[in-house]
This record gives C-alpha cells, sequence and structure tokens, in this order.
C-alpha cells in the first residue's frame, strides 16, 4: 500500500464514523487553538507594542527622574519619589557638558489639561509640555502646518504653542488654528504650529498635546510640587549610542552629585530598552499557553488511542481479510497510523484557522495589527504529526500483530 492508498483509505474510514471522527477531532482542535489563539494574540500584541513603543527618535534615549516601566514591591516606589528633582538648570549643564551627543533637548510635561477656544473646550485629558527646540527630533514628530520654535521663541519666553491635531480636530473643525488664541489654565497662548497627526500609542492618543517654549513653562508653572524634567538625549549613530548613554551617565552623577558606588538617582530609558521590558513581560504568557495547550494536546492524544484501540476491534474482520488477499503487516500498521495521523492534522488545521481567526478578532479590540504567527503554525502541525504518531503506533501495531486466521473468525 503506497501513501496515495493509505490516504485515501483514512479518508474514507473518517466519512464512515463522521460522529465519532468529529468527538476525537475536538479535543486535536481545542488544544492547537488554546495555543494558535494565544500566540496570535501575543505576536499582534507585540507588533503594536515594538511600534508603539517606538516614541523616541532613532538612536534616542531619555533621562528622567522615574522609571518608565512599572515598579512593584513594598517600599520601591518610595525609593523612586525621595529622588531630587531634575531641573533645567542641570538639563542646561549636561548639554554643555557631553561631547558625544547629536542633540540633547529638555522637557517639562504636566499632564490634566483642559485647552479652552471661545466657548469651546476639551476634555480634561490634554498633555502640556514646555520643550527646547530639539522635541521634534527626538521625539520623531514633524509639523504639518506653520512653525516650530525657535531659539529666540525659548529665550523671550514667548506665549506661543504648537499643538497636535486632536486640538485642531475638537477646537477648530472648520478653520485653520494659526495665529489663534488657546486658553490653558487662564493662560492664553497664540497658535503658531500644528503638529502631523501620529496617532495611538497603545491605546492612548499621542496628539492630544500643547507645546510651549521650556522657559514659558518655567515662567508659568515654576513653583509646582514635585516637578522634575526629562532630558532627550540623540546620538549621532547606532554604533555611539551606548558610548553616548555612558558618557550623560557618567556626567549626570557629576552634576547631581551622585557618590561613588551608590546608585543613580535618576532612569534612562530607549526605545529598545522599553521593548525588552515588554518583551520579558509577554514571554510568562507564551510559557502558560504552551504549558496548558502541551496537557490539551497530551489529553487528546490519549482519545485517539482509545478511539483507534475501538476502531480496530470494530474492523478486525476487515484486517483479516485484507491479509488473506495478500496485505502484509507493514500495510496494515501505516493504515492505521496514517489514519491517526490524518485525523491530529485535521484537526491541527481546524484549530490553527480559529486560533488564528480569533487571536486576531481580539487584537482588533485592541488597536493592534493582524498578526499570523508563522512559526507556532508550523509548531503546531509538527505537534499534532508527533501526537498521531506517539497515540496512533499501540493501536496500528496491535492491528498488525492480528492473527489472519482468528481475524476472519472474529464477530
Amino acid at each position: 500500500m503506497n501513501l496515495k492508498e493509505a490516504f485515501i483509505s483514512a479518508l474514507n474510514s473518517i466519512r464512515a464514523n463522521k460522529l465519532r471522527a468529529s468527538l476525537t477531532l475536538l479535543g486535536i482542535v481545542i488544544g492547537v487553538f488554546s495555543i494558535i489563539g494565544v500566540m496570535t494574540l501575543l505576536d499582534a500584541l507585540q507588533k503594536g507594542i515594538d511600534s508603539g513603543l517606538s516614541q523616541l527618535g532613532t538612536n534616542t534615549f531619555q533621562v528622567q527622574k522615574w522609571p518608565v516601566t512599572f515598579v512593584s514591591g513594598p517600599g520601591k516606589w518610595r525609593k523612586y519619589e525621595k529622588r531630587k528633582p531634575i531641573t533645567i538648570d542641570e538639563g542646561n549643564r549636561l548639554r554643555e557638558l557631553a561631547v558625544l551627543p547629536k542633540l540633547v533637548g529638555l522637557e517639562d510635561w504636566s499632564g490634566g489639561k483642559t485647552v479652552k477656544y471661545g466657548p469651546t473646550q476639551t476634555n480634561p485629558n490634554f498633555q502640556l509640555a514646555g520643550v527646547t527646540s530639539e522635541f521634534l527630533v527626538a521625539n520623531n514628530h514633524t509639523v504639518s502646518d506653520g512653525r516650530f520654535f525657535t531659539e529666540d521663541d525659548i529665550k523671550t519666553t514667548r506665549n506661543i504653542a504648537v499643538v497636535g491635531m486632536e486640538v485642531v480636530d475638537k477646537l477648530f473643525p472648520f478653520s485653520s488654528p494659526l495665529d489663534k488664541e488657546i486658553e490653558v489654565d487662564g493662560n492664553r497662548f497664540t497658535i503658531v504650529g500644528v503638529l502631523k497627526a501620529k496617532g495611538e500609542n497603545l491605546g492612548q492618543s499621542q496628539d492630544n498635546i500643547v507645546l510651549i517654549p521650556l522657559l514659558t513653562m518655567d515662567k508659568i508653572y515654576g513653583a509646582r510640587k514635585n516637578r522634575s524634567i526629562n532630558i532627550t538625549v540623540s546620538a549621532r549613530s547606532k554604533a555611539q549610542l551606548d558610548e553616548t548613554m555612558e558618557e550623560v551617565i557618567g556626567l549626570m552623577r557629576q552634576i547631581r552629585k551622585v557618590p561613588p558606588g551608590e546608585d543613580n538617582d535618576f532612569d534612562i530609558f530607549s526605545n529598545e530598552s522599553l521593548i525588552r521590558e515588554a518583551n520579558n513581560f509577554t514571554v510568562y504568557f507564551k510559557y502558560g499557553a504552551g504549558v496548558i495547550s502541551f496537557i490539551s494536546l497530551i489529553a487528546a492524544g490519549i482519545g485517539i488511542m482509545n478511539i483507534m484501540l475501538v476502531t480496530v476491534t470494530e474492523r478486525t474482520k476487515e484486517i483479516g481479510i485484507r491479509m488473506a488477499i495478500g496485505a502484509k503487516r507493514g500495510n496494515i500498521l501505516t493504515q492505521f497510523l496514517f489514519e491517526a495521523i490524518l485525523l491530529c492534522e485535521i484537526g491541527g488545521v481546524i484549530g490553527i484557522a480559529i486560533g488564528i481567526g480569533v487571536g486576531n478578532l481580539l487584537g482588533t479590540m485592541l488597536n493592534t495589527p493582524v498578526s499570523i504567527p508563522y512559526d507556532w503554525v508550523v509548531i503546531g502541525l509538527i505537534v499534532c504529526s508527533l501526537i498521531g504518531i506517539l497515540f496512533g503506533t499501540y493501536p496500528a501495531f496491535k492491528a498488525a500483530k492480528l492473527n489472519p486466521i482468528d481475524a476472519l473468525r472474529y464477530e
């Protein structure tokens, strides 16, 4: 019996016992669906995270008081709270001393703002930031209309603003925002530029921002409690990124007078570090999904073994007839083993299709890109074949070892 005949025979056997085959397939479908569904969702989330966390410019990192990733554990957050704020003077000192960076920009953020224009106002979820002229390059932003701040704008503390597209959509849906005056916390700012829309970042808008010159921000909000600026640094090339980071760390320790041997009293993050943290977080979900799915597939494999043993018993006379007309034991072994593998593969294909569909459906709800985890699809099909071979071998051997005379007499 060649592979084609074995395939046709196995397919006919499955068709002849549709209900039994369907119940047998169910275990494989559930096992494969669980792992492919989870891996599809995680793969989609991973792509969303990789693009969403790339908020800084190329070869750029940021120095700030607070860690950018979640900190858990008793007393750990207290440690960061006790750190001294990073001041504008310290940022300017770093700009003077650092040799390797391509640019060093300063940013002073304050959230929860309502932006007003006449009788119209936004929700109180907008971000206000005082920035230097390096902001655009350092944060992957571009101006779509008007202009950005010049060094003169920064030094003269002018009340001007560059706004995100969400400000335009909500306050100026039918007119140009340029040269219009908006109000934030009772302070009026003339709009001189509009940022190109960037969309959402992990479910949060990147366009609900109002930028003003750094020293204007300092003049208005300089006395607020717990104020600490962020320092954004861009290296000249990727090859110099680590060296630039080391120089900045050393200079910041010197500027902030951190004693030798003590931990830094500031944090540094980059796109790469954020993505690495996210990858470390999602890998545990992959391990968990893999273990659960493995257990499901083992249970499904045991079910297939039981069904195949029942099939061998029911088809004992057929096996005897086949042997009587010349079928070899190897032919019988191949036929039943192929049937077990085919059952597993059909279940695997159905499980993969459902898993990819459900995983992407859930991912779409979270605004992640459509994804197909090709590596896990291949792994799923290979595992299904191994399950078929592992749990189909014993029933196939049992069928092949039947005595033809006893098989013919079986009722």
